[in-house]
């Protein structure tokens, strides 16, 4: 299927990002797919694993954007693509992908999608989850030490090296780029119900131009 439409869900790390996408994969139900941007970092072979979780995660340089933006194009064409597959574990990309085919809806998550241009350029719906910073630290710890298997410490470290002037000079601006913004992500029904309908709305338009 070409001419998909493609929505940009952006926000800090633990902002609720990954709960309003599934959110709308549910409302949706049908040829749509969800892709993350953090199965698009960088491989870090060349960096020892006790030294991984010393790398900047928050920056953009961090990521493979270009191979994102470059996979976003091929399924608007039509083209299926091998997404690659990210470990928390081991702070690198696995040798594993995962195939994506084109949908009617793609949905692509991450804390700087809104950031790079190109990619920003594709979308259709721009939304960034907006959370308060203490909210946000206390879901990140929670997650990085139950899921990823982190130590307090490190999670704590990373927060205050990284995540948070990361946040303030890159994720937090491209809060202006944004169509809709919604607080609380996931959890706010009523911001949920606004874009759903938008995204109907932008479906049907598109289902008008083919006839």
């Amino acid at each position: 299927m070409k001419d998909p439409i493609i929505i940009g869900i952006a926000g800090g790390s633990a902002s609720g990002k990954t709960t309003l996408a599934d959110r709308i994969i549910a409302e949706i139900t049908s040829d749509v797919v969800l892709i993350r941007h953090d199965n698009y970092y960088k491989r870090q072979d060349h960096i020892p694993l006790a030294d991984r979780p010393k790398v900047n995660y928050d920056h953009p340089s961090a990521f493979d954007t270009d191979l994102l933006v470059a996979d976003l194009k091929r399924l608007c064409d039509g083209r299926a693509v091998e997404v690659p597959v990210y470990s928390y574990i081991e702070h690198n990309r696995t040798d594993q992908v995962v195939p994506v085919h084109p949908a009617r809806v793609i949905i692509v998550e991450g804390i700087l999608v809104l950031e790079n241009p190109q990619m920003s350029e594709l979308m259709d719906i721009k939304v960034f989850v907006d959370a308060d910073a203490d909210l946000r630290l206390i879901r990140k710890i929670k997650r990085d030490v139950i899921e990823r298997k982190r130590t307090l410490e490190s999670v704590i470290a990373q927060y205050e090296n990284f995540s948070k002037p990361m946040h303030e000079q890159f994720i937090e601006p491209t809060k202006k780029k944004a169509d809709i913004i919604i607080p609380n992500g996931g959890y706010n029904e009523v911001g949920i119900g606004m874009l759903i309908d938008k995204i109907r709305a932008i479906i049907a338009e598109k289902q008008r131009s083919l006839l």
